[in-house]
């Protein structure tokens, strides 16, 4: 389970967590271009065990040295995770690993041996002061925490944000209900469920649509580089920021309803990678964020004791979905 706050680091943390987010990035990268290729000049792969060492050695050299001076967690988790990532490559679960870029999200992870907590307080390796941030979950005491994790982010818009990785114990189940639906998911609705509701589409990017294309007309005058272009770059940010907080909300409050109110749950099996291929449809199908929806049902499903049916994609639900006026009773 986690756990994400907004963060306010002062300003020597927000120096050496910004140190920390360079020194990841040019280790995932470095390590990515060698495995690259040496792959594609051998079709040798590259073990884990084999970049931890090489980073051993970078930081003996004279122009990686600076690698010492931030906390070594963050960039051997950098090499766990891509190794992870190349593994999935090569299993087809995934697509080739991509450098990392200094414009975009930033993060570095540290495990129980690179952080402390004390009386609810923070304390990160490198770091003098336990670091601020804001908790918004009553049910739970901070100061009783044990994390497993913690992931501090920073996003192109310039928030901070830390995630607490807790080890959690299985929920019990929800009571039965009594009920199964069928839920149809669309661009005009967002889904219509089989007992006749409607659930309207927000279109949270069209509502924002306006706003964002003028900050990204301002953005395209600015120098590439300069200061305005850099107060420009973070006002689109912060419009997509907005998009996305609104989307994951709704999303969120939908599926949480869905599973509350049924026992069985059955949703069609979209290709939504091939749906994006239409290009007048493809904006208002990623405003949808219907593989998030699913991945939300999923384990929202499993953790309250619910079915989650999934159906072929050529099974003709919608006609059913639509034309049905009542839910199906179990």
């Amino acid at each position: 389970m986690a756990y994400r706050c907004r963060a306010y680091p002062d300003p020597d943390q927000a120096a050496m967590l910004g140190r920390t987010f360079g020194c990841v990035r040019l280790v995932w990268n470095k390590t990515l271009a060698e495995r690259s290729s040496v792959y594609r000049t051998e079709g040798k792969r590259i073990s884990y065990k084999e970049t931890d060492a090489a980073l051993t050695e970078w930081k003996k050299t004279e122009d990686l040295a600076f690698l010492s001076e931030v906390s070594s967690v963050p960039l051997q988790q950098a090499l766990r995770h891509q190794h992870t990532a190349f593994t999935n490559f090569f299993a087809g679960r995934a697509k080739y690993p991509r450098f990392k870029s200094r414009t975009g999200r930033q993060s570095a992870y540290f495990t129980r041996s690179a952080f402390r907590m004390k009386n609810g307080g923070l304390w990160l390796a490198k770091t003098a002061g336990p670091l601020a941030f804001v908790w918004s979950f009553d049910d739970v005491d901070v100061a009783g925490l044990d994390p497993t994790m913690v992931v501090v982010c920073r996003e192109p818009d310039g928030r901070w944000y830390v995630t607490f990785n807790v080890d959690a114990c299985d929920p019990a189940p929800a009571p039965p209900v009594g009920y199964a639906i069928g839920v149809d998911l669309g661009v005009k609705d967002f889904a219509v469920v089989s007992d006749g509701t409607r659930i309207p589409n927000p279109k949270h990017l069209e509502k924002k649509q306006r706003n964002l294309a003028r900050y990204q007309r301002r953005m395209a005058r600015k120098q590439p580089g300069s200061a305005n272009h850099r107060k420009a770059k973070t006002k689109v940010a912060r419009t997509h920021r907005k998009v996305r907080d609104a989307r994951q909300d709704f999303l969120h409050r939908t599926s949480t309803d869905l599973v509350r109110d049924a026992d069985t749950i059955v949703i069609e099996d979209l290709a939504v990678k091939n749906m994006m291929r239409s290009h007048r449809l493809a904006r208002a199908i990623a405003d949808c964020g219907w593989g998030e929806f699913r991945r939300m049902l999923e384990y929202k499903a499993g953790r309250a004791g619910r079915t989650l049916i999934v159906t072929d994609r050529w099974f003709p639900s919608s006609r059913r979905a639509r034309a049905a006026g009542t839910g199906w009773r179990s």
